[in-house]
């Protein structure tokens, strides 16, 4: 029987920071610009004036410290708030692509593979930069790969479905080597001119090699289950997609972005996300004190608290439950990958440690990993 390893990661970090002075600086000046704008509706009651932000507000509300993008610039303009990409031509390689390739190359390296080696690529992200071809395909032809590829988007939750799938292909002899990417560029689908969110994301790419245990070329994590969930809800949504146009929705709008309802997200992800990793761990004969790690979505530091205490029955050690949200900020589905790759080197053998990652669907997906 061939059981499922992950060989080898790799993490893409954008080199643009944005600190939380410098976001704080540029939305500030944006909603004074706003005011003095919009000054007779809002003394009207007609409109209303939007309230500054700060650091501290930041810091108390997500943990977030700083976060990596792809372009800064735009961001911290006043009069353009998102980020400033310029489209490519046809022949060129897609952005998203272009971080892939980085992040696979690390992930390839680690794991002792080639390009050549790699028969299946899933590219799995909350968002992609087109509809077609398929993002997953261009990387396969920039990595010179075999097999086959395609996207996947369950978004925050999309690597660690995309881990099953690829874990269940190897598993089933479908695929040899497998890479599951993770391209974010969540600074593009963020309203940074919404106070209550507009420090939520930032960008970065994760790449995760899955091959049978037995091709393992050094240290690896046996990955021991895979359980993943869904539960429809509205309460995270962004609305934009090919159908825009037909509906005659092509100006400005503001739920064509991220849309959140955070407390409502905290009422209900949190016991689900609780309950599913209790349950995976009981089904797997799985003790809450034999567990050595958890990597959790890095969304916010409060719910990762929330979930640890309720998994372990206790505050968890930082060790723990590692935590890279505060110089990542939220990356969407790559936050747990980035916590694996750099807080699991110092495992050791027959230690057990669990993915998790959660978000709009809702979605939640879990691998129970043992370093071999």
């Amino acid at each position: 029987m061939i059981t499922p390893a992950i060989t080898g990661t790799g993490v893409f970090t954008p080199p643009d920071i944005i600190t939380n002075d410098e976001l704080v600086a540029a939305f500030n000046a944006y909603a004074d610009k706003f005011n003095a704008d919009h000054a007779d509706e809002i003394a009207k009651g007609l409109v209303l004036a939007k309230a500054h932000s700060s650091s501290e507000f930041i810091v108390n509300a997500s943990g977030i410290h700083q976060r990596h993008v792809m372009d800064k610039t735009g961001v911290l303009n006043p009069d353009v708030m998102h980020p400033v990409l310029p489209a490519r031509s046809d022949d060129r390689p897609s952005l998203m692509a272009e971080m892939a390739l980085a992040a696979c190359r690390i992930a390839l390296d680690r794991a002792g593979r080639a390009g050549q080696d790699v028969d299946l690529i899933i590219c799995s992200a909350s968002n992609h930069e087109r509809a077609y071809p398929a993002i997953a395909v261009e990387i396969q032809d920039l990595l010179g790969a075999g097999g086959f590829a395609f996207d996947m988007n369950v978004a925050c939750s999309s690597a660690t479905f995309g881990i099953q799938a690829a874990a269940d292909m190897v598993r089933s002899g479908s695929a040899r080597c497998a890479i599951v990417v993770n391209p974010e560029i969540c600074s593009a689908h963020l309203e940074w001119r919404d106070r209550d969110c507009h420090f939520i994301f930032g960008d970065v790419c994760t790449a995760t090699v899955i091959e049978p245990d037995t091709a393992a070329t050094s240290d690896y994590f046996r990955i021991r289950s895979t359980r993943c969930a869904t539960q429809f809800s509205n309460n995270i949504r962004n609305n934009n997609g090919f159908l825009r146009r037909a509906h005659q929705q092509m100006e400005d709008r503001r739920d064509m972005q991220f849309m959140q309802e955070g407390r409502r997200v905290f009422k209900e992800v949190l016991p689900m996300v609780s309950q599913h990793i209790q349950q995976h761990l009981q089904d797997e004969n799985v003790t809450a004190d034999q567990l050595g790690r958890l990597w959790l979505h890095q969304a916010n530091k409060a719910m990762n608290d929330f979930i640890g205490r309720k998994v372990l029955g206790r505050v968890p050690e930082p060790h723990e439950q590692p935590n890279i949200l505060q110089d990542y900020a939220n990356t969407s589905s790559a936050g747990s990958i980035i916590a694996f790759s750099q807080n699991s080197d110092d495992l050791k053998a027959g230690d057990i440690g669990l993915i998790c990652s959660f978000g709009a669907g809702y979605s939640v997906g879990s691998v129970l990993v043992e370093r071999v």
